[in-house]
């Protein structure tokens, strides 16, 4: 037995004693986000809700990519718009601090005002051809203050994207190295509102890399895709936990979040329980089909399933609880 399924079966029997089981805000197995409102037939990843749930922001795209916002109304999420900072440049990967006062995400729009955009890949995947630094807004009322971008201390390179930020201010993101070109993870401790200089999260031993950094509020987890595994396999996701001043050895999720269908950039949802990734998995059919089996997988065909990355979610409460109880 694999350590999580060790750890699946620990929470199982402690949900059961403290009458807990199934109480969660995300199912046990992975489904797909808000089909055909969120997760729709292009490319979408790294939901990040409000305090309450109620609100979220996420990126899609195909040959640009933009960040749409979308809200809860009547137990419904609404048709996306674009988010009121975004759609002049490639923004994508928006992170909510935990108490939703500001928002970071990755944008290849320029430092100065009338310089050109970046053109060069973005962390390797088959998305738009953007470069990145972390850009911040504000929360003002009931809107967002002009964007503004981290200072160079962070953006010390072309190469940055997918923050996350923690209770304090402090942003975890992923930058690439400039002499192999591969991604590593850095954390920028926020104080007497300053980012202080980076350093590096170091995470297991064995990948040639680490990518999109999902941490928890108050530190104690983070998740993350990387090719642990083995070096020159697909990328998984992993989980690791904090201990005193290290992480601990990363857990894989695949028996999660599966291994075969693309995972990565993790997210997590307002309860800090729900893990919010992307896959471009498809739903699997058997044959012969009915005519209104066919008539339905018509339907969701059109409407996000198509081999496209979309939006899953999940709940971490088996391997949270798991942990807590070691």
């Amino acid at each position: 037995m694999n350590l999580y399924k060790s750890c699946v079966l620990a929470a199982t029997m402690l949900s059961c004693m403290n009458g807990r089981a199934g109480q969660t805000s995300a199912p046990s197995t992975a489904e797909v986000f808000a089909p055909g409102v969120i997760s729709g037939p292009a490319n979408e990843d790294c939901a990040t809700f409000s305090p309450d749930g109620n609100t979220v922001f996420f990126d899609r795209g195909g040959s640009g990519i933009v960040i749409l916002v979308s809200h809860k109304q009547n137990g419904k999420w609404s048709t996306p718009q674009i988010a009121p900072f975004s759609g002049r440049w490639g923004d994508h990967d928006p992170w909510m601090a935990p108490d939703g006062s500001f928002l970071i995400f990755t944008s290849n729009r320029p430092a100065t005002e009338g310089s050109d955009a970046g053109s060069t890949a973005r962390d390797g995947k088959s998305t738009p051809s953007v470069s990145g630094n972390l850009w911040r807004v504000d929360r003002k009322g009931n809107g967002w203050s002009e964007p503004v971008r981290l200072p160079d201390v962070v953006n010390n390179n072309p190469h940055i994207y997918s923050p996350s930020i923690v209770r304090d201010g402090s942003v975890y993101f992923q930058k690439a190295d400039e002499t192999t070109g591969e991604f590593h993870l850095w954390r920028s401790q926020y104080q007497a509102g300053e980012y202080l200089a980076p350093t590096r999260v170091t995470l297991g031993e064995g990948g040639t890399h680490e990518l999109d950094p999902a941490v928890a509020p108050d530190e104690s987890f983070i998740v993350f895709d990387s090719n642990l595994a083995a070096k020159g396999s697909p990328d998984r996701l992993f989980i690791a936990f904090r201990q005193a001043d290290h992480w601990g050895p990363p857990i894989d999720l695949s028996d999660l979040v599966g291994s075969k269908n693309n995972p990565w950039g993790a997210h997590l949802g307002a309860d800090g329980r729900s893990l919010y990734f992307t896959s471009d998995r498809r739903s699997k059919v058997s044959w012969p089909r009915t005519p209104q089996q066919m008539q339905d997988d018509l339907v969701r065909w059109q409407t996000w399933d198509n081999g496209a990355d979309n939006i899953w979610y999940v709940s971490l409460a088996s391997v949270l609880d798991a942990h807590r109880a070691q």
